[in-house]
């Protein structure tokens, strides 16, 4: 819920900044240059098609999003360029990107858990006893 709540207060804060300092906002339609394979690979291997498509980058926010949370800054970079005409596809990246975060380090986590799990024995414990001299 707080992660939720973080995000919609980031949104509400980048708009207002928006707003205040008068960037112009793109008109574009996403489908007037992208299409469907664009939309599933980008769910699915974000970072790759990142590099390999045509969306711009640059920049240190870029590049933080990029290594650190790569669904997030496609719903970022949605939510900037293609929010006035295509409102249904920037929800559903959001959409995407708050499950898929929080999904894929869900599973990281529980496999590092349970690999350590794994290879963690009761053979570490060593008995000692006292020497008598």
């Amino acid at each position: 819920m707080m992660r939720l709540l973080f995000i919609f207060i980031t949104l509400c804060v980048v708009s207002i900044l928006i707003s205040l300092l008068g960037f112009d906002l793109r008109y574009e339609n996403y489908w007037s240059y992208h299409g469907i394979f664009l939309l599933f690979f980008l769910s699915i291997f974000p970072r790759l098609t990142l590099l390999i498509s045509s969306i711009p980058f640059g920049g240190l926010f870029w590049w933080v999003g990029f290594l650190f949370f790569p669904r997030y800054l496609i719903a970022f970079l949605a939510t900037i360029n293609y929010w006035h005409q295509n409102p249904l596809l920037v929800t559903i990246a959001w959409f995407i990107a708050i499950g898929g975060e929080s999904s894929e380090k869900y599973y990281i986590r529980r496999r590092v858990y349970y690999t350590k799990k794994r290879y963690q024995k009761n053979e570490d414990v060593i008995d000692v006893e006292a020497l008598n001299n």
